[in-house]
């Protein structure tokens, strides 16, 4: 994610038209569902399989989901000048609350624990995944129809607005399917287990949708359905992979939230602070923006790092990771993934 938003922003015209760095722009298309995915699989893998685990911990989980919007919606302010050049109005608000990933997150987050903790112990977190992960892609289309007339903030949330990134509908559905595949495959051992599940899941998935007429339009349930196969292609190969080599990305995993957060305002600029965008532009070659890629991932990693290190000193009983759901540290959860 870190390489292509740098990659996206310096690299030249002439530089992005070399045909790998076509393919990778192609692949590139499976780091936001990916991401949102991953997330929805470590929020439900680290509930085990307690029946009550998602009434224990709903109180943590709903603080984690209202960071999760207060980062988002703070990444897209545009500063007080533009606020008041824009007054208050329908078009400021739709601005200040553009839709973004972290804010599709949190707000799965916060629906999905709430059902969970009201679904009936033993069998309602699968339905409610189930249902949740199938329901929201198909809904999509309708949602989008009938947010046409509602205010800005609220067609923001469904899709409907011009600006909305990763709106709810139908982005949600790639949390949900990371969540119904961590409920089902949570009884399986991390490694060669899960890891062939997975692959022969989306590998079932991708079948399916190579027989079904192919769709990329933003609502479409076909193109939920082929990046999650793919999502889950990609998962059951992490499980196979060294666990000498998991080790080594872990650090990165762990402190996924704050990278994600640290990064966007170097590379896009915050509210009237120009950030690489702006200030370099697409003006250097593959090597030089690869290095300012890996650079700028390090960097932010260091700085998460040493912010998690303070904030164990300060406050030590809340000690823990730093990744999108602070309870993906339960020895449940693969170290892998």
């Amino acid at each position: 994610m870190v390489m292509g938003h740098t990659l996206d922003a310096l690299l030249t015209p002439a530089a992005r038209a070399l045909p790998w760095v076509q393919h990778y722009w192609t692949f590139r298309g499976i780091t936001a569902p990916l991401f949102l995915l991953v997330s929805g699989w470590a929020v439900v893998a680290a509930l085990g399989t307690k029946p009550s685990a998602a009434r224990d911990i709903y109180g943590r989980r709903i603080r984690r989901a209202l960071l999760l919007l207060f980062l988002g919606y703070l990444l897209h302010w545009p500063g007080w000048a533009a606020v008041r050049d824009m007054g208050w109005t329908e078009r400021m608000l739709t601005h200040v609350l553009s839709f973004d990933a972290l804010q599709c997150i949190g707000f799965a987050l916060l629906f999905g624990s709430t059902l969970l903790a009201l679904a009936p112990a033993r069998w309602g977190r699968g339905v409610v995944l189930l249902a949740l992960a199938v329901g929201v892609p198909l809904a999509s289309a309708a949602m989008w129809r009938l947010g046409a007339g509602l205010p800005g903030p609220v067609q923001q949330f469904i899709g409907s607005a011009e600006g909305s990134r990763f709106p709810f509908f139908p982005w949600a559905g790639f949390f949900f399917a990371g969540a119904f595949a961590a409920h089902i495959f949570n009884v399986l051992r991390p490694g060669w287990p899960q890891g062939l599940a997975l692959l022969a899941l989306g590998a079932g998935l991708l079948g399916l949708t190579h027989w079904l007429p192919s769709d990329w339009s933003p609502t479409s349930p076909w193109m939920v359905a082929y990046r999650v196969g793919q999502g889950l292609m990609v998962l059951g190969a992490v499980n196979l992979a060294p666990q000498r080599l998991s080790g080594l990305l872990a650090p990165f995993g762990r402190l996924s939230l704050w990278i994600y957060v640290l990064h966007l305002p170097v590379v896009y600029g915050w509210a009237d602070i120009a950030g690489l965008a702006g200030r370099v532009g697409p003006t250097l070659g593959l090597p030089a923006a690869l290095g300012v890629s890996l650079a700028l991932l390090l960097v932010c990693a260091l700085v998460a790092r040493i912010g998690r290190w303070v904030r164990e000193q300060i406050r030590p009983w809340r000690a823990g990771s730093t990744t999108l759901d602070a309870s993906i540290s339960s020895t449940r959860v693969s170290p892998r993934v």
